[in-house]
């Protein structure tokens, strides 16, 4: 399982590495790598929403007992269950690979900026579908934008933030 372990991250890392001369100019190496595996994640967790939305609850809304949940949070909860453990594996064994951080200290701050992530998800989708009627899908698409700069900066100052002791903890 190490051995995957090990050829899973080299391959993303070797792929995003590959790719990166033609974004020198443009920003330095690890804001690149933390851009290619979010952006890859955000792909995964916008396609995960739509087929969520569309297919398996069929814009429907979730009865469960008196509980009534709105497809499109629905949806949010299912796409949130496959990025957040991939988005994390990601961040840690990809992004911010240096680090001096016990795995359960650096997992625990990332599902505590997860959590942030999950209260404006839900803010947004709210607002943009239940408040001003726009469509699922565009929704989704306009939090995530919101949620993106939320979350690149609390992980890079919170999460995975060197230490100012001159240990590395995360860049």
């Amino acid at each position: 399982m190490l051995k995957l372990h090990y050829f899973i991250s080299k391959f993303i890392l070797d792929l995003i590495d590959w790719v990166y001369p033609v974004f020198r100019r443009v920003m330095p190496i690890h804001t690149f790598r933390y851009a290619a595996c979010g952006g890859g994640n955000t792909v995964l967790d916008i396609l995960g929403f739509f087929l969520s939305y569309n297919y398996i609850f069929q814009r429907k809304a979730i009865h469960i007992g008196s509980l009534i949940i709105s497809p499109h949070i629905a949806s949010f909860m299912v796409s949130f269950c496959v990025t957040f453990p991939i988005g994390f594996y990601l961040s840690r064994y990809v992004v911010f690979q240096e680090t001096s951080v016990n795995k359960a200290k650096q997992l625990f701050k990332y599902f505590f900026v997860v959590l942030g992530c999950i209260l404006l998800n839900y803010v947004f989708l709210k607002l943009f579908v239940d408040y001003f009627g726009w469509y699922a899908t565009p929704a989704k698409i306009v939090t995530t934008f919101f949620v993106v700069i939320f979350s690149y900066t609390s992980q890079k100052n919170y999460t995975f933030k060197a230490s100012s002791t001159g240990d590395i903890e995360g860049i």
